[in-house]
Formats: structure tokens, C-alpha cells, sequence
């Protein structure tokens, strides 16, 4: 399914009926109610209005997130993965534990502060680099592309050369280590605790900087969005697309770089700390290392497909996307990994295969039916999906500045199976990350239950997103496509 630009959400088998649909008429169509309400001009992005669920919800994240890859941390060093380690420590009163709960907090590094400003410098400047792969290899598309049109009516541009820098830094990467051995390539997990503190002033600074930026001189006042609560508005973003000059857009290079590009970096820096530690890399290791590369390749190679996803598309950048750039995602992406670099996990060669099937399986599905969706894009009724003609619904919605733009809900391939099988597929490959780990401890498996709240969350404010920007539309394709994840199921 396609929508010009990002991955709708929906329902299951539920009626679209809400306040917003009885206010503007619906009408009944055989065992299920249509809504014929018409697309709501420029109203379809992030929301206007604050309610106290969502109030509730924000102050809980704001309040528990920087505490949780800390705790995590502490978790992996101190107590050998044990989820509930560090909170038995400090509950029971022991002053054995406590004292080594205290003693796993990381300090203060200097040198840490000199690794992040030396890497966050060395990725902006690639950042800025023309890309030269698109001409080596035709079938990748890099250079300078257009993003999908913004609520407002504009069409942003952006330099696509991400993979270029990915290849670039693991190149320089191996070269200094193992090659002329300037530092060691554990030299990430060494001052892996340090670095928290200074991603966290880092992803704080950030956030506080754009939410300024966006009150006194934002890049683009149309695409801007206020509400009577601040801290709702430092969470989620004024800015839609903040930029400096032309060409540095926030959005897509804290969400691509650093963060993605450190991880597979992180990963190895991992490996190569448990072939300090045990005398080899366990299979395990080895298989989540591979796992995760697929899909930060996989990233890199469709940069400009990103352009059209929910992150660049809808999500103003707030401190959701600042901090949650530069500390959740090297942090918590990458837990699998920090704990398999202090508990050691020899799996089974069935268990290998099987693991490996998943993680494929759930990589060849989510970027199949991304592929499906670009291919409807760009090439429409002319398009083919598993062989045939697409089945879509034409339609249609307004911008903010009342144009009328064209587009069409695919029905066709993997999304006529459920409407969200890019996200069925990422939830296998997750799901796959965590078995690397055994079943020693539930710790690793946070990763599958943050991915799982956060796609389930997405598929509800598509939802309301999509109602609003299709209308009528969407509810046909609601009813031609019952089901969001699993079919039969959910």
C-alpha cells in the first residue's frame, strides 16, 4: 500500500466510527460501516491537541527512558545480564550489592568526550561529501533526491550518501585497527559507559536547541506545529524539517548518522572484546553481528526509500527523535550485542539455523514489501506484483495550503495480505536478534518488547493520520485489507 510517501497504519476488523466520522456522515455498506467523510485539508500530520493519556504518557517517557539503557548497562557489567540484578541490589539493603551496583556506574571520561566529538565531526563531514556510488553501481540510488510532500505543500531535497559514509568509516575503521593498529577495537566497548553520559548531553542539547530554533527561527513556518503544551511540543517537535543552510537537515542526519552507522561499528567493537575476553567470537556473536549488518545495509542502500517513511514524513523533531537518535538507538539497538560481551552463549548448530531462517524470513519480507510499494510508486497501473496487474484505490488529499495532490492505496502483494507486513517482517528480524542470546536471561528480549509496543503505537497513529488524510478512501481500503500484522490474527 501506498499513500505518496509513507507506511499507512490501520485497523483490524473494527468499524470506522468515531466522533470525527458521525460529525461528517457515514453510510452503511454491507456488514460494515464506510466512512464518506472527504480528505481534511493539511490536518493529517502530527496533532494539534494534547489529551492527558498522551500528557501522562509523554512525562513516563521522559522520566524512565534516559534511566533504562543505564540500568541495562549496569545490568550486562555488574550482575551477568540478570534483568533484576541492579533493582535487588538497591532494594534489599545489601551493602555487598548496593556497593556494586554504585561501582558499575560509569564515570566521567574525558577521553569519551574526545571519541564522540572526533566521531560526530568525522560523520558531518561525510554527511556533506557529493555521493559517487549511483554512478558506480546504477542500480542504487544516491545523490541529490526529492522527499515526499510535507503537510504544508513543500517538497524538501536531500544529499542521499549514506552508504558512501557507511563504507567509508568501516573501511577507515579496519585500517586503524587491524591494519596499522593506532587503537584497539574494543576501543567502543571500553569506553562504551562514558560515552552515555555524553550522548545523553548531547541528545538533550539537541532537543532543547530545535524546540528554541522552532519557536524564534524555524527553517519553515508553514510546516511548524504549536500547541498550548510545552512540554508535549519539546517532546514531540515544532520543527517539521529543521535545517541549517541548505543542505544540513537534522532529520535525516541524526535518524541515518551517527547512530546508525556507529552500530555495526559498536557490534564489532563487542566481537572483538569477547575474543578478548573468552579467546574466540561465539557463534551466537557472529550471527547477530551478520543479522544487524543486513539491516544497516540494508538501510543505507534504500536511503532515499527512508525519505518516504514515517520518520521523515510525519514526526516533527523534538526530543523524541534528538535524544532517542543519539542515546536510544546506539543503546538500546545494540543491547543483544553488550550482552553477549559479558555472558558467553554457545548455541546449537540447529538453533543457528533456525535463528538465521527467522532473521532472513523477517528481513526478505519487510524489504519485499517495501520494494512492492516503490515499485507501485514509481511505475503505477504499469507495475508488477507477484506476477500480475496491482489491484489499487485511487485517491486523493489536500495539503495545508488547499492543493489537491493524487495518490493511490495498493491492495496488491504483501499489502493485501495485512497492512502492515513491512512491519510483520521487522518484528521476525527482531524477534531473531534476541534468540542470538539464549534463553539464559529476558534481558535481551526487551528489544522485541520495545519493538513490538513501538509498532503497534505507529499502526495506531497512522490510523489517525490516514482517516484524516484519505477520508472515504481509507475506509474502502480498510475494508478490502481487514487486518494489520497477522492475518487471521491481528
Amino acid at each position: 500500500m501506498t499513500d505518496n510517501g509513507h507506511t499507512a497504519g490501520g485497523r483490524g476488523d473494527e468499524k470506522l466510527l468515531t466522533e470525527h466520522d458521525s460529525k461528517n456522515g457515514v453510510e452503511n455498506s454491507g456488514d460494515h460501516t464506510v466512512s464518506v467523510t472527504e480528505p481534511t485539508q493539511g490536518s493529517w500530520g502530527r496533532a494539534w491537541e494534547v489529551d492527558c493519556k498522551t500528557y501522562l504518557v509523554i512525562v513516563l517517557m521522559l522520566l524512565l527512558c534516559p534511566v533504562l539503557p543505564l540500568y541495562f548497562y549496569i545490568a550486562c557489567k555488574g550482575y551477568e545480564g540478570d534483568l533484576l540484578g541492579p533493582f535487588l541490589a538497591n532494594v534489599t539493603g545489601n551493602e555487598t550489592t548496593s556497593s556494586k551496583f554504585v561501582e558499575n556506574i560509569p564515570g566521567w571520561s574525558w577521553n569519551a568526550v574526545a571519541i564522540f566529538a572526533i566521531w560526530f565531526a568525522f560523520q558531518l563531514v561525510l554527511s556533506f561529501l557529493p555521493d559517487v556510488l549511483h554512478y558506480v553501481l546504477p542500480i542504487y540510488v544516491g545523490g541529490i533526491q526529492e522527499g515526499a510532500v510535507t503537510p504544508a505543500g513543500k517538497v524538501n531535497k536531500y544529499n542521499i550518501n549514506g552508504l558512501q559514509a557507511w563504507v567509508i568509516t568501516h573501511a577507515l575503521w579496519f585500517t586503524f585497527t587491524y591494519g596499522l593498529d593506532l587503537f584497539s577495537p574494543t576501543i567502543i566497548f571500553d569506553y562504551f559507559g562514558p560515552l552515555f553520559w555524553v550522548v545523553n548531553i548531547v541528545g538533550y542539547a539537541l532537543a532543547i536547541f530545535t524546540f528554541v530554533k522552532g519557536h524564534y527561527f524555524p527553517t519553515d513556518p508553514d510546516d511548524c506545529k504549536y500547541t498550548r503544551n510545552h512540554l508535549y511540543d519539546f517532546m514531540m517537535g515544532v520543527e517539521f524539517n529543521p535545517r541549517i543552510a541548505k543542505w544540513f537537515d537534522f532529520k535525516l542526519f541524526f535518524n541515518g548518522r551517527p547512530g546508525i552507522i556507529a552500530w555495526t561499528l559498536i557490534n564489532l567493537s563487542f566481537a572483538a572484546q569477547q575474543q578478548k575476553e573468552f579467546g574466540y567470537i561465539t557463534n551466537s556473536m557472529i550471527l547477530l553481528n551478520v543479522l544487524q549488518a543486513i539491516y544497516v545495509l540494508d538501510f543505507f542502500w534504500n536511503e532515499a526509500w527512508y525519505l518516504k517513511t514515517l520518520d521523515i514524513c510525519h514526526d516533527h523533531f523534538g526530543w523524541y527523535l534528538a535524544w532517542g537518535d543519539c542515546v536510544w538507538l546506539p543503546y538500546m539497538y545494540t543491547l543483544q550485542g553488550l550482552y553477549l560481551a559479558y555472558v558467553k552463549v554457545d548455541l546449537h548448530i540447529a538453533a543457528v539455523v533456525v535463528i538465521a531462517i527467522l532473521g532472513v524470513a523477517g528481513y526478505y519480507i519487510f524489504r519485499a514489501a517495501n520494494h512492492q510499494k516503490d515499485h507501485f510508486r514509481k511505475l503505477k497501473d504499469q507495475s508488477k506484483i507477484w506476477g500480475k496487474s496491482p489491484e489499487f484505490i485511487k485517491c486523493y488529499y489536500y495539503s495545508s495550503d488547499g492543493v489537491r495532490h493524487d495518490s493511490a492505496l495498493l491492495i496488491s502483494g504483501w499489502w493485501g495480505v495485512c497492512r502492515h507486513s513491512n512491519y510483520t517482517g521487522d518484528l521476525m528480524g527482531s524477534l531473531a536478534y534476541c534468540l542470538c542470546c539464549g534463553f539464559g536471561h529476558l534481558l535481551p528480549y526487551f528489544y522485541f518488547i520495545y519493538m513490538l509496543l513501538l509498532l503497534v503505537s505507529r499502526i495506531y497513529r497512522d490510523e489517525h493520520r490516514c482517516r484524516n488524510k484519505y477520508g472515504k478512501f481509507w475506509a474502502q481500503y480498510t475494508q478490502q485489507v481487514r487486518y494489520r500484522l497477522i492475518p487471521k490474527i491481528y
